[in-house]
């Protein structure tokens, strides 16, 4: 069987391209995971998903822990066969959504006791049952359970998260075992702080994982903010282990951190925003609700081969999402899903020809254009 591995194959400055191998196939990096909060990537079917060029998905712990339970997913014979998606998944700890969603959420030493935003259930979620649960859903990747502070805050209370944190990194690596073909990712955390950042990469790096995590940013802190952290973070964590930055992002923000030095990525981003009339093109953002393009016969980018700009004009695309119809959302979401596909494609490419400065200045300007003229 084929084990967790990653090879790195290029780099250019600090940009990096590579493959993570799992036993359920190659992963190219740097990597975009679609996020699949509820075993679906909303509005695309499985198949859509991979035709955009994904290679992995995103599994989210604490959606599916609460319905329809990992229990019941195991049962079924694992999140996998459950979605209909054979290749590589990540999950996520939970960790993060406790902390934004969960109500009346009590934080301990042991885990975070809470009460669903669903139906108001009682829940405790520990390392160990967060290791449990990812492993009734299957997943390739699992991530380790962390608190993730939002920013801004006090340093001490940074700190002190940040330790409980590494605890639980610990507890986490104790709870998940030896699981050939299965990886475990530690997440780094200390807010802005780059002796923090240094002191919790130190600590992963004791306990040894297979994947390192970038945490605790894009939680409003700025795009400056987080570039300054993105600067010295990547360099903190071992060189030869693939690195995640979590829940980013815009696409020069992900253009972004690759230049300085992550691997993978996942966002909600390209999916939501199709469902509201959003596309990601070349040229910027499209808000495809506006008047001006109720009569215009022209795809959404030209240079896009998506369904949706080889087969529907603008005014089309106009007319079904403001009408509210089902087809929008599809062909939107499948529109920028594909968009941020070939953004990974095309960094991955110039990093492997030492050409990433110009690609990404290329990038930049063509997006400094905005959008083609109305007719």
């Amino acid at each position: 069987m084929t084990r967790f591995s990653f090879d790195l194959t290029a780099t250019d400055g600090a940009a990096r391209t590579g493959v993570i191998h799992t036993p359920r196939g190659e992963v190219r990096t740097p990597a975009f995971m679609p996020v699949g909060t509820a075993a679906t990537v909303k509005a695309m079917l499985p198949g859509s998903v991979r035709e955009t060029g994904a290679d992995i998905l995103l599994g989210n712990t604490y959606h599916l822990m609460l319905r329809p339970t990992a229990e019941r997913i195991d049962r079924l014979g694992g999140l996998h066969r459950f979605m209909n998606w054979d290749r590589p998944i990540l999950t996520d700890s939970g960790g993060f959504q406790v902390m934004s969603l969960a109500e009346l959420r009590k934080l301990t030493e042991e885990g975070v006791t809470f009460r669903s935003h669903i139906d108001g259930s009682r829940h405790t979620l520990t390392p160990e049952r967060s290791m449990e649960i990812q492993r009734l859903l299957g997943s390739d990747i699992v991530m380790a359970f962390d608190e993730c502070p939002a920013l801004p805050a006090e340093r001490d209370r940074i700190a002190a998260s940040m330790r409980l944190s590494m605890r639980w990194a610990q507890r986490s690596r104790d709870a998940f075992g030896d699981r050939p073909g299965h990886a475990l990712f530690g997440i780094q955390q200390g807010g802005l702080e780059p002796d923090l950042r240094a002191e919790s990469a130190e600590a992963l790096r004791g306990i040894g994982f297979d994947g390192y995590a970038v945490g605790g940013l894009a939680v409003g802190e700025g795009q400056e903010a987080m570039f300054g952290v993105l600067d010295y973070a990547p360099g903190q964590l071992p060189e030869d282990k693939p690195r995640y930055l979590m829940g980013v992002g815009k696409p020069d923000d992900i253009v972004g951190a690759v230049r300085r030095g992550i691997d993978m990525m996942d966002c909600v981003l390209p999916s939501r925003s199709g469902r509201t009339g959003q596309a990601f093109t070349r040229r910027g953002v499209v808000n495809i609700r506006n008047a001006r393009h109720a009569d215009d016969p022209r795809p959404l980018d030209e240079a896009c081969a998506c369904p949706a700009c080889r087969g529907y004009s603008r005014a089309y695309l106009h007319h079904v999402s403001r009408a509210k119809e089902i087809i929008a959302s599809m062909l939107m979401t499948w529109h920028n899903l594909h968009y941020y596909q070939e953004l990974m494609a095309g960094m991955r490419d110039a990093i492997a020809a030492g050409s990433f400065d110009a690609w990404e200045a290329e990038f930049h300007a063509t997006r400094a254009l905005g959008d083609i003229d109305p007719i």
